[in-house]
């Protein structure tokens, strides 16, 4: 009986040291593969490389853009205040 438990130990021994073996392997392949670019990295240059193009045309275009945005904010005004009449006078009627 104590012959049988110990092969059962042995055979356990033997197939848990070749499972480690094995697992052991199988990580060091897949370090020795390149491993592909972060897509997250990518996402954060191609960011960093438009964030440089719009500073680069905000500075070129400085003055005119200040001057299109007050025009913009005058015309969303007047239209707010026309529209405004028009309510005050549909109540009215």
């Amino acid at each position: 009986m104590r012959k049988l438990i110990k092969i059962a130990l042995v055979a356990l021994g033997i197939r848990a040291l070749l499972r480690w073996w094995k697992r052991r392997r199988a990580g060091a392949e897949l370090d020795a593969q390149p491993q592909p670019p972060d897509p997250a990295d990518q996402l954060r240059q191609k960011l960093a490389d438009s964030r440089v193009e719009e500073t680069e045309s905000a500075e070129s275009d400085a003055t005119p853009a200040e001057a299109s945005v007050a025009d913009r904010r005058a015309e969303v005004h007047e239209q707010g205040r026309a529209t405004l009449d028009e309510m005050k006078t549909s109540d009215e009627a």
